[in-house]
């Protein structure tokens, strides 16, 4: 098959997944329940798909949970996002140093 035949396709599919929504819900949602479970849609979303890349983005799975306990840590504390950043980093980094020397 040729390769415009599969982005045609999965430029039709993209395209109903935003559409089917707009042309059968025209109404403002108003259950409480329902605006609240697709407030949460996007972090949902966004939590699946960057978990298993923080995990298996470094030589060892350790120094990846190791940074996400860091980042978890300091994004509590209220740090800033740099911040959050970079002692994850730090911390992926002198975790493969003591794996490496081990």
């Amino acid at each position: 098959m040729s390769p415009y035949i599969y982005i045609l396709v999965m430029a039709i599919t993209t395209y109903l997944i935003r559409m089917i929504p707009l042309v059968f819900f025209r109404k403002e949602i108003k259950n409480r329940f329902i605006r609240s479970f697709l407030a949460y849609v996007p972090c949902a979303c966004l939590t699946a798909m960057t978990f298993p890349a923080i995990l298996y983005s470094t030589n060892a799975v350790i120094s990846g949970a190791v940074a996400l306990t860091v980042a978890l840590i300091t994004a509590l504390c209220k740090r800033s996002l740099v911040t959050v950043a970079a002692l994850s980093c730090a911390a992926v980094f002198a975790t493969e140093l003591i794996i490496r020397l081990l």
